[in-house]
């Protein structure tokens, strides 16, 4: 096989990728008579998420038996009648709720958002507010400040908020606080209190009622007039977020003018004695709390699991292809044709590039960029579990290439000038000798990205891909029983890679047992 025979090859490789890629693509403009609206679906009795479609629950899309109701399900689907436009829920975390919008993944956020001047400048916001809240502070039942009665009680106290919001703004107002870093969402910030890390957080009254409705382990803080926060009226209003220029914002607004605050409140404590939320038995030990969540939530667990080893298996395959391409591409000889050397430089230094890339930047920080970046840049809408395989891969592929490269500089140089001396090719080296003996020598490398792999699609939540760690979430919001439902998630974990790598060894193990068989056989002769 000629040296041009190779080129043509990774040439056709990297334009079928791109094409597949392409395949994929799909122009991100919306049907007029969708309204796709973004909220985090577990932040209770704003927004929630179950397993059934009662009390006026909406499914939720890209997921199966999954269905999205509370306070902000409600205005929504009012909003959407209004507009006559079928309302279609897309759960999303709450730090993508601002580039999915700019990316056209949803037109609008109803999730429980305060208009704050920052957010402006991104957003536009209906001008009447939804509901209006105010601030309390969620601390531990059993914990020193159960009796707190004004600001001041919380002196000493470790207090944090929810991450980009604008109540971890208000944690200065408390004289000698220990102000702690914002925490991502209310779950994290629930078992941080639930396990005595900080002594408590900020948040609306609806939500820490929520908590304390739903869990013994909380308890809710509020505050007579003048010793508790120092707000303003547009502090604590919660609004639309819609793109800027969005022709239906003014519809909204007007659809707004008759949601008085009457409504709103009637609404609201519907929504909390609607919770769908088992309070459980307080007499119940751990263990039985855990296989009762296992036995109740076990579809969701299974279907997370199951998606899960999905995008870590496929991942990692293409990963491996991708990193054998690159592998032998980048040591193959140098052509004395000017034109083809000239352009295994320029892919050389582009593979380089790809590689420094992938390898130097975290895999949550390439979701972002890849599945949001793509609609915003080129208007393209990336299928979600198409947009999480291919980040996977080419992730995985940046790793493995280097592992490759190692792995066929590991064969004996012997072994290239003896097949070169019969006059055999780069490729035919490379497929009938090298190979077969790299793909040995990096298999324990292999099965450890695997492992990696598995464990990592838990950042791939932040695109709303529902894997395990996403469906586990779910599950503590709706039970508000973290730890007895993060214990059933670390022991899927546990099960899922310990079961991948006794496998792997199993391999490992025959592949040497027929090496031996093969080099007595040769040994005789």
């Amino acid at each position: 096989m000629s040296k041009r025979r190779i080129n043509f090859q990774v040439l056709i490789f990297i334009f079928s990728l791109l094409f597949a890629l392409n395949c994929s693509f799909s122009i991100t403009t919306q049907a007029e008579s969708v309204f796709r609206i973004g909220m985090e679906a577990g932040y209770a009795p704003f927004n929630w998420t179950q397993d059934d479609d009662k009390n006026g629950a909406v499914a939720i899309e890209g997921t199966k038996n999954q269905y999205a109701n509370g306070y902000d399900v409600q205005v929504a689907k009012m909003l959407a009648k209004k507009l006559n436009r079928k309302l279609v829920i897309v759960k999303t975390a709450w730090d993508g709720l601002v580039p999915a919008l700019k990316a056209r993944k949803i037109d609008a956020i109803i999730g429980g958002m305060t208009p704050t001047a920052e957010r402006r400048q991104e957003v536009d916001f209906s001008s009447n507010s939804y509901y209006t809240s105010s601030l309390v502070i969620v601390v531990n039942s059993k914990g020193r400040y159960t009796d707190a009665k004004k600001l001041s009680d919380f002196q000493g106290a470790k207090i944090t908020a929810q991450q980009g919001t604008f109540n971890y703004s208000f944690i200065k107002q408390i004289p000698g606080v220990k102000k702690q870093t914002a925490m991502r969402d209310f779950p994290q910030m629930r078992q941080a209190v639930e396990s005595g890390i900080i002594d408590g957080y900020v948040a609306e009254q609806p939500e820490a009622m929520s908590a304390e409705y739903a869990n013994h382990a909380f308890k809710m803080i509020t505050f007579k007039e003048g010793e508790g926060f120092k707000t303003n009226p547009e502090d604590t209003a919660i609004a639309v977020g819609m793109r800027k220029g969005d022709s239906d914002l003014a519809t909204v607004n007007a659809i707004l003018t008759t949601w008085i605050k009457e409504k709103q409140n009637h609404l609201m404590k519907k929504m909390i004695k609607l919770q769908l939320i088992d309070k459980g038995n307080e007499k119940d030990t751990f263990f039985t709390q855990v296989l009762t969540i296992a036995k109740n939530s076990g579809p969701q667990f299974v279907r997370g699991a199951g998606m899960t080893l999905f995008i870590a298996l496929v991942g990692t395959l293409v990963g491996l292809i991708i990193g054998l391409a690159i592998g032998v591409f980048r040591t193959k000889a140098k052509s004395s044709n000017k034109l083809i050397y000239i352009l295994d430089q320029i892919t050389t230094w582009l593979l380089s590039f790809y590689i420094e890339v992938f390898r130097g930047t975290p895999m949550i920080v390439q979701a972002m960029v890849i599945y949001y970046g793509t609609a915003k840049a080129f208007h393209l809408n990336l299928d979600r579990i198409f947009a999480a395989l291919f980040i996977v891969s080419i992730n995985t592929g940046a790793y493995m290439s280097e592992i490759v490269r190692g792995g066929i500089f590991a064969v004996d140089k012997g072994q290239f000038e003896a097949a070169q001396a019969l006059g055999m090719t780069h490729s035919q080296t490379m497929m009938k000798i090298v190979l077969p003996q790299v793909i040995r020598n990096i298999l324990p490398a292999t099965g450890n990205e695997f492992v990696i792999n598995i464990k990592d699609t838990s950042v791939l939540n932040v695109i709303s891909v529902v894997e395990l760690y996403f469906s586990g979430n779910t599950v503590a919001t709706q039970n508000f029983q973290y730890f007895q439902t993060f214990t059933i998630i670390a022991v899927i974990y546990f099960v899922m890679t310990f079961t991948i790598t006794r496998i792997l060894r199993l391999l490992e193990r025959k592949m040497d047992k027929r090496d031996r068989k093969l080099n007595c056989i040769s040994s005789k002769f």
